[in-house]
């Protein structure tokens, strides 16, 4: 039966990303997803995605991310999505507007932690282990189910509406940390993202294009230290700022824990921003 939802899995995400194009040097300067309902029995997987709207190869991958966050297509993975636009494809007439360098350094971090020569996009990275093209959809199926299968440090968020309208107070559970691979510090880190976001691209290589995006990064904020593996487990209190542009209905905070030096995801979850 499992190996029957993989193949269907793998099936749907071949037809959503068919004739992938492969990855674009990082340039010199120069309908929404619904989101799915809590999945109890599944092992939450951090899926970041690095695109552009100044990038012709993005396109394929955001719907992909936005298939894999709305379907859940994975056997055993809740997967948790965040889209981050990089700023280095700003050129060319056309400003991502939700681009910004924060993203940018996230990823330059990734790339020294896979030694590669320069940043690309569409890269997707999976539990801040594995990376590939980010329209590649069989290599994300298989990095999905391996990250699904690592032990993981568990999570939970509860969120009430402070009384501010642009306030949300957070209070974050970390368990037990596990699935690390050293002693090393492990951070907390809290980020919001929010659904439903659409452009019009005027200019550059997706001039004409309506492009859609799912989860995309707002802000990222790291709110905690774990000390190291098997630390006690830590409650954490936080009031996120919300800006009025920004759709609450469409709103998720994510947390997770990341080893500073690994990058490695140990543990993730997400909860819709309370009304």
């Amino acid at each position: 039966m499992k190996t029957s939802l993989r193949l269907s899995a793998l099936a749907t995400l071949l037809l959503l990303t068919a004739n992938p194009n492969p990855p674009r040097a990082a340039a010199p300067r120069a309908a929404p997803a619904p989101a799915p309902a809590a999945q109890t029995d599944r092992a939450p997987v951090l899926v970041e995605l690095f695109t552009s709207e100044g990038c012709s190869t993005c396109p394929p991958a955001d719907t992909l991310l936005s298939k894999l966050e709305s379907l859940q297509p994975i056997d055993g993975a809740q997967i948790i999505a965040m889209e981050e636009h990089v700023d280095y494809w700003n050129h060319d007439g056309w400003v991502d507007s939700y681009s910004s360098a924060d993203w940018t350094l996230r990823q330059q971090a990734y790339v020294d932690r896979f030694k590669g020569k320069s940043p690309f996009t569409p890269q997707m990275v999976v539990d801040g282990q594995s990376q590939f093209v980010g329209n590649n959809a069989r290599e994300a199926q298989t990095a999905i189910e391996e990250a699904a299968h690592r032990p993981k440090t568990q999570i939970s968020i509860t969120g009430t509406a402070a009384e501010k309208s642009d306030v949300q107070r957070v209070e974050i559970h970390v368990g037990n940390i596990s699935g690390g691979a050293t002693q090393e510090p492990a951070d907390v880190w809290i980020a919001v993202t929010e659904d439903g976001l659409e452009s019009a691209v005027k200019a550059g290589e997706n001039a004409g294009k309506d492009l859609r995006h799912v989860a995309t990064l707002r802000t990222l904020h790291k709110v905690g230290t774990a000390p190291a593996k098997d630390s006690s487990p830590l409650v954490l209190t936080q009031q996120v700022k919300l800006k009025s542009s920004w759709k609450k209905e469409n709103l998720h905070i994510v947390v997770f824990v990341q080893e500073r030096k690994s990058l490695r995801v140990l543990g993730a979850a997400s909860a819709r921003v309370a009304s």
